[in-house]
């Protein structure tokens, strides 16, 4: 008798030996999709109290890793690379940063980071790290690789399609 419960299988070979084996679900849409799903609950919760949504999020982290400084229609660009939000939705989320102190207007069309924007950046990386380490952090580099790989190739292939329809 076996019975499979998520990705754990028992199977019982006697009344007193019962093994238990993992198995890997099948690489698709509904594995990428649901480590989606669950790496996105896990930035929630970081977010939670913060004053900052996944859409502000990520914009916020695309100014600050481009040196606190970056120009507004090259940042909305990223961004909606990056995300697939339209693109006047992204400004619309540079205008809820900037109404909230986290971003501000260089007035020379290039957006900033404030030191607050940067705090708050700082205080949910700080915070996503441990996180992230025990997510992925003791698998071998060249599965990481591997899934690297993998994953931009569909990516990219992904982005063909909607760049095509």
């Amino acid at each position: 008798m076996a019975l499979t419960l998520m990705n754990l299988t028992l199977v019982k070979r006697t009344e007193l030996e019962t093994i238990v084996t993992t198995t890997a679900p099948p690489f698709g849409t509904a594995l990428i999709g649901q480590t989606e799903k669950a790496l996105n609950a896990i930035l929630e919760r970081q977010l939670a109290g913060t004053g900052i949504t996944e859409p502000q999020w990520v914009t916020l982290t695309l100014t600050a890793v481009s040196g606190g400084t970056v120009d507004r229609a090259e940042l909305i660009r990223r961004v909606s690379g990056a995300t697939q939000f339209s693109q006047a939705s992204v400004a619309e989320r540079i205008t809820e940063l900037t109404a909230a102190g986290l971003l501000r207007d260089g007035g020379d069309g290039r957006v900033q980071v404030t030191d607050e924007g940067q705090a708050r950046w700082t205080q949910v990386r700080t915070a996503l790290g441990p996180i992230v380490q025990g997510l992925w952090g003791d698998q071998p580099a060249e599965d990481l690789a591997t899934a690297g790989r993998v994953l931009s190739v569909v990516l990219d292939r992904a982005n063909t399609v909607l760049a095509n329809s």
